[in-house]
C-alpha cells in the first residue's frame, strides 16, 4: 500500500506540476471562437432543427477535414454506428467482430440489429485491435461458403468488423482491412474518439466501408452531441442521409416515406456549434500534443508508470492522455484512482471490457488477455485543451 500511495502521489505532483491547477474535470470543452456567433446567427434565423445551412456547411467541413467523399451530420456516434450497421447489411443472426476494448456503444448498436457482438483482442502497441491475432484467429475458426465468412463454432454469418481507433490513437488500420478483405468482412472504424488524427497520413474513419465519429461534449470537439458517417461510397450517403431523415421524400407539402426510417439527422443548433468548433481544431490539436510532451517530461521521472504515445506511423489527436502501469503494479490502479480524485484530479480507468458485462459475458471470442493486461492498468487523467493556456 505504501508503494501504491507513493506512485499515486508523485503522479498527482507531476499533474499539478504540468496544469498548475489543484481541481480540473478530465475532459471539458473549449468555446473561444465563433460558438456563441453562430449559435446567435441560428437563433435569429429561427432554423434549429434539422433545416438550416449550418448542417450542410458542417459536413462539407468534415470532408474537407478527414478527405472522405461523403459526410453525413447524425445526432451521436451511437446512431452512426447503428445506421453504419444497417447500410452494411447487418442483421438478426449476424455477428459482428468488435474489441472487447471499446465503449459499450458499439456493442449496443450491433445489440440493436439482433445481431451478436463477437470480441477480439487488442494490442499494446496501439490500444487498438491486433492484427495478427485476429487473422491467426479468422484462419483457425472461420470458413468460406458463398462469399461470406462462417464462424465454425456457430454456424452464423461475420458480417463485419469495428475496429476501434481508442483514446484518438489510430490502431493498424490498414493491416486490419486486408485482413478483412481475405475472408469477406465489411469494414465500418469506431473513430468515434479520433477527430484529427491520422494513419499514414490519412485521416481515421475512411479507411474501411465507413466510419464514425462522435462529437460528444467530452469529445476533442463537440456539438453538444452528434456525429457523423464518413464514406467515399456516393450510395451509401445517399441512402445513410434519406434513412436518418425518416425515410422522407421530397415533396412540397405531403409526408411520403417510403420504408422505415430514423429521426437521426444533426440538428442545425448542434451543426452551428460544430461549425466553430472545427475552426478551432488545429489550435486544440496544438494545445493537447503540447500538453502530452509537458506530461511526458514529469511522468518519465516515475518509476512503475508510463505515458502512453501515439504509435508509429500515426498522429494522434491525443484525446485524452493515457498512463500505464507496469504489470507489477496494477493491483494498484483503484487505490490510485481514489487517491487522485480525492484530490481533486479526476482520472478514469478504460471502460469495463465488454466481455465482463453481464448481457455480453457469453458472446462468441477469442482469447482477450492482452485486453484484459491493459484495462487492467490504464487510467486516463486530465486532458482539456485549455490545462497549459491559450495557444
Amino acid at each position: 500500500m505504501q508503494k501504491n500511495l507513493q506512485i499515486g502521489q508523485q503522479i498527482i505532483d507531476s499533474i499539478h506540476n504540468v496544469i498548475g491547477v489543484k481541481d480540473c474535470s478530465l475532459h471539458e470543452p473549449v468555446f473561444d471562437g465563433n460558438e456563441w456567433h453562430y449559435m446567435k446567427e441560428c437563433l435569429d434565423s429561427t432554423y434549429v432543427s434539422s433545416v438550416g445551412k449550418f448542417v450542410g456547411q458542417f459536413e462539407q467541413s468534415l470532408v474537407d477535414l478527414t478527405g472522405a467523399k461523403y459526410a453525413i451530420a447524425l445526432v451521436n456516434g451511437t446512431a452512426a454506428i447503428h445506421l453504419a450497421l444497417i447500410l452494411a447489411d447487418v442483421g438478426e443472426g449476424d455477428e459482428v467482430l468488435a474489441p472487447t476494448f471499446t465503449f459499450v456503444a458499439t456493442a449496443n448498436a450491433i445489440s440493436y440489429l439482433k445481431a451478436t457482438p463477437h470480441f477480439v483482442d487488442n494490442n499494446e502497441d496501439t490500444l487498438g485491435v491486433d492484427p495478427k491475432k485476429l487473422y491467426e484467429y479468422l484462419n483457425k475458426f472461420t470458413k468460406q461458403k458463398d462469399g461470406k465468412c462462417i464462424n465454425l463454432k456457430t454456424n452464423k454469418i461475420i458480417k463485419a468488423i469495428i475496429p476501434t481507433h481508442v483514446f484518438g490513437h489510430p490502431c493498424k488500420i490498414d493491416e486490419i482491412v486486408d485482413i478483412a478483405r481475405k475472408f469477406n468482412i465489411l469494414v465500418i472504424e469506431d473513430a468515434a474518439e479520433s477527430i484529427g488524427s491520422y494513419y499514414k497520413n490519412k485521416h481515421t474513419g475512411t479507411f474501411g466501408l465507413m466510419g464514425a465519429l462522435s462529437f460528444n461534449g467530452n469529445k476533442t470537439i463537440t456539438t453538444g452531441g452528434g456525429g457523423a458517417i464518413l464514406t467515399n461510397n456516393k450510395e451509401i450517403a445517399k441512402k445513410a442521409k434519406h434513412l436518418s431523415t425518416t425515410a422522407k421524400l421530397d415533396h412540397k407539402w405531403d409526408y411520403l416515406h417510403d420504408e422505415i426510417g430514423f429521426n437521426y439527422r444533426l440538428p442545425n443548433i448542434n451543426a452551428a456549434l460544430g461549425c466553430a468548433q472545427l475552426e478551432q481544431l488545429p489550435k486544440l490539436l496544438k494545445s493537447k500534443r503540447l500538453l502530452f510532451k509537458k506530461y511526458e517530461d514529469k511522468i518519465s521521472l516515475i518509476k512503475g508508470v508510463s505515458l502512453f504515445k501515439e504509435p508509429n506511423e500515426c498522429k494522434s489527436n491525443y484525446w485524452l492522455q493515457t498512463l500505464l502501469l507496469d504489470f507489477q503494479n496494477k493491483n494498484n490502479r483503484d487505490e490510485i484512482l481514489s487517491l487522485t480524485n480525492e484530490n481533486g484530479l479526476m482520472t478514469r480507468p478504460a471502460w469495463i471490457l465488454m466481455h465482463r458485462l453481464k448481457q455480453f459475458s457469453n458472446n462468441p471470442r477469442m482469447n482477450l488477455s492482452c485486453s484484459e493486461s491493459i484495462a487492467d492498468r490504464l487510467i486516463n487523467i486530465p486532458s482539456s485543451s485549455n490545462l497549459i493556456g491559450k495557444i
